[in-house]
């Protein structure tokens, strides 16, 4: 089993409270990691190329998964995820899609494109702790990362 050690999670959602549900809801699921929040794909692909207001890796270190959401302004979540599969130093990072979609053709697109997991937002709080629990369970319990995340 991969060891417990903490890694960067990169949210990538237009909606604040949405941002801070999920914040809250790692707290509550007892994840000790380090969060960073984006706000539409453009802002996504500026962190992970540390670019303009990103550009101290220090303080915005290469994600070891993304949270993203689909529907966000200026560059939408299927254009961000084909970008950064496309580029050889962003692809092997793990992307789950949380997102209010629930349309069959977002989730076949996505997996098209090479995330490695959909997940609906769930209505309730509880619901989504206990997605972030299983998330944490799964990528940072049972899962082998690359290990320079």
């Amino acid at each position: 089993m991969a060891s417990k050690r903490p890694i960067v999670i990169l949210v990538a959602d237009d909606d604040e409270e949405d941002r801070m549900l999920v914040k809250e809801a790692l707290e509550e699921s007892r994840l000790a990691n380090n969060l960073q929040f984006v706000v539409d794909g453009e802002d996504l692909l500026s962190y992970l190329r540390n670019q303009g207001k990103y550009a101290d890796k220090q303080r915005y270190p290469t994600p070891g998964l993304i949270l993203l959401d689909l529907n966000m302004p200026r560059k939408d979540g299927r254009e961000a995820v084909r970008e950064i599969k496309a580029d050889p130093h962003l692809r092997i990072i793990p992307i789950v899609v949380l997102t209010t979609s629930k349309a069959e053709e977002d989730v076949i697109k996505t997996y098209d494109l090479g995330v490695s997991s959909f997940i609906t937002k769930p209505i309730t709080f509880s619901a989504l702790v206990d997605i972030m629990r299983t998330l944490g369970k799964y990528w940072f319990e049972i899962v082998e990362l690359p290990k320079n995340f």
